[in-house]
């Protein structure tokens, strides 16, 4: 949970639950009650007597906060873990009731602070003392840099920021506010703010969520969800990422705009949920940005398979692992051009985000090369019939090719009706076509463009393969479950070495490739740009033979 401005982290001298003074008597304040945290759940005062002159349990310091709706909390059982130390980078006002501490909760580990160290044990309670303790060299000039405010004071400070053991946050971190040189009675000791807030965070060792948002309850989308899955299960099995399992959350978006836009604010609205693989195709894509990008907690999303190329650098929160139509277009126009010596061209693209970037992007690569689209004609999914189109193109001149820059729907249906009307024109497509091989004869011979073929010889994507059928029997995976597969263990690898925060894992994929290496995973190398694209994957050409998309030899 958000901490809110450094003025809420203090807790006032009326709240504190205990101090020691230089003497070593102790007075005792009325406790914070818990509305008085601003609706934060906050320790109010753990504060720590000398090691050496106050033997004073710990647990006897916290019975000190039991009141209200308050529970104190026993340091022994629930350890803090020292999760950062850093120079002091806000004005933030050491209580003017400070005490006198060698003794913290948990081991210290300074990372870069100097000073003695002597590990004491009082009751079991590991603690460690503070000799000395200093910051970082910051000086005003560097403070200045970094804020602009208080830097005299800035000099003199260093954070030690807490975290309860095993519990991991988004929000800002706790901290302690130490002084850099200390002096007088104090010389050989820490002084310490009167209180220590402590973010009452949730799931303190619970699975790391990754959504899955896509049209799973079709053929295309549950290609997706299993793939994922298998990705899930393998990483588990291997102690997940940072030693906590992972688990998907897998919502069904129909592949609809207006569902998708519902699915993007379940899966933002759930704070368990670090990333969101999806979603599956470039509309519902679009829709689902508007979500994820926005707000206070934006959340990465990872599409598999959404290739349009209006979505490159449209949220600085999106990546994909699968090529863009860029590359497909052109890519289906050499392959056109060169291999099947085609010089006129028709096209029929479903009128959506996809469809309209295949058609560009072809458009574009062919008249570059010499040829000539003769007739481009839009449907959209609803269309029961192509045939005026069909006709239209035979009466017009022939074709030495089809482009269908169409979803396997209205590629089925192009495609019976070409055999009604008897068109033996060679037929293209996009990958958007995938799956159109289960039609058998009727999808025989037709040529899809793809990042992603399951012959691919590489030992990584054999092994997938093998796993997959083992896990699926009977079922082959395509390029959406491929592009889900790597995406779920490239989240796996950010988590890993960045942490499960969404910001940190953003932050960890904008550097792949630039920065981080690249991750190499079934569907080839990722390495993304400034626009969460993959330009260096290569598109190739398969072929439908036999009821199964493979490659066509030398494409």
């Amino acid at each position: 949970m958000a901490l809110g401005d450094p003025q809420e982290r203090e807790v006032a001298a009326s709240q504190r639950g205990l101090r020691v003074r230089d003497d070593g008597a102790e007075t005792r304040d009325a406790p914070a009650r818990a509305h008085q945290c601003r609706r934060r759940r906050v320790l109010p005062a753990l504060e720590l007597g000398h090691a050496k002159r106050h033997e004073v349990a710990i647990e006897k310091r916290t019975a000190a906060v039991q009141h209200g709706e308050q529970q104190a909390v026993d340091l022994r059982q629930r350890g803090l873990d020292r999760i950062g130390i850093r120079a002091a980078r806000q004005c933030q006002r050491i209580p003017g009731e400070a005490i006198e501490a060698e003794r913290v909760p948990d081991a210290l580990e300074r990372g870069g602070v100097a000073g003695g160290e002597q590990l004491l044990q009082r009751g079991g309670e590991p603690a460690q003392a503070l000799d000395d303790v200093h910051t970082l060299e910051t000086t005003g000039s560097s403070a200045a840099r970094e804020g602009g405010c208080c830097a005299h004071r800035l000099e003199n400070r260093v954070e030690i920021m807490w975290m309860r053991r095993g519990q991991h946050c988004a929000s800002p971190w706790p901290c302690l506010t130490l002084p850099r040189h200390l002096g007088g009675p104090l010389r050989r000791s820490a002084l310490v703010g009167a209180a220590l807030v402590l973010a009452a965070c949730s799931r303190p060792s619970g699975p790391i969520v990754i959504g899955l948002a896509g049209p799973i309850s079709q053929a295309r989308g549950a290609s997706m969800l299993r793939a994922a899955q298998l990705a899930v299960d393998q990483i588990n099995a291997r102690g997940g990422a940072r030693g906590r399992p992972l688990k998907l959350k897998a919502v069904d978006d129909s592949g609809s705009e207006n569902t998708a836009l519902r699915v993007a604010e379940q899966l933002y609205a759930d704070p368990a949920v670090v990333a969101v693989v999806g979603h599956l195709s470039s509309d519902p894509s679009k829709a689902a940005l508007r979500v994820y990008g926005a707000g206070r907690t934006p959340l990465v999303m990872v599409s598999p398979s959404a290739s349009n190329p209006d979505l490159a650098g449209i949220n600085p929160y999106f990546f994909r692992i699968c090529p863009s139509d860029v590359q497909h277009g052109p890519q289906l126009a050499r392959f056109a051009w060169q291999t099947l010596a085609a010089r006129r061209a028709g096209i029929i693209y479903v009128n959506n985000e996809y469809g309209r970037g295949v058609r560009r992007a072809f458009d574009g690569e062919f008249a570059r090369l010499g040829g000539a689209v003769v007739e481009a004609d839009p449907y959209v999914p609803e269309t029961r019939s192509l045939e005026p189109y069909l006709s239209r193109m035979r009466q017009r001149g022939a074709v030495d090719v089809l482009v269908l820059a169409a979803e396997r729907p209205g590629a089925e249906l192009a495609l019976r009706e070409m055999q009604a009307l008897k068109l033996s024109w060679p037929v293209i497509g996009g990958d958007a076509l995938t799956g159109i091989e289960a039609d058998g004869a009727l999808a025989e011979g037709v040529h899809v463009s793809s990042a992603y073929l399951p012959d691919r010889p590489e030992d990584r994507n054999v092994t997938f393969v093998a796993d997959y059928a083992r896990a699926y029997p009977g079922q082959r995976p395509d390029h959406r479950g491929a592009g889900a597969y790597d995406a779920v263990h490239l989240l796996a690898r950010a988590i890993a070495e960045a942490g499960a925060g969404r910001q940190a894992i953003r932050d960890y994929l904008a550097k792949v490739g630039r920065g981080k290496p690249p991750f190499e995973g079934v569907t080839g190398t990722v390495a993304f740009d400034t626009n969460g694209d993959v330009p260096g994957k290569q598109v190739v050409i398969g072929v439908i033979r036999g009821g199964r998309l493979v490659s066509e030899s030398g494409h």
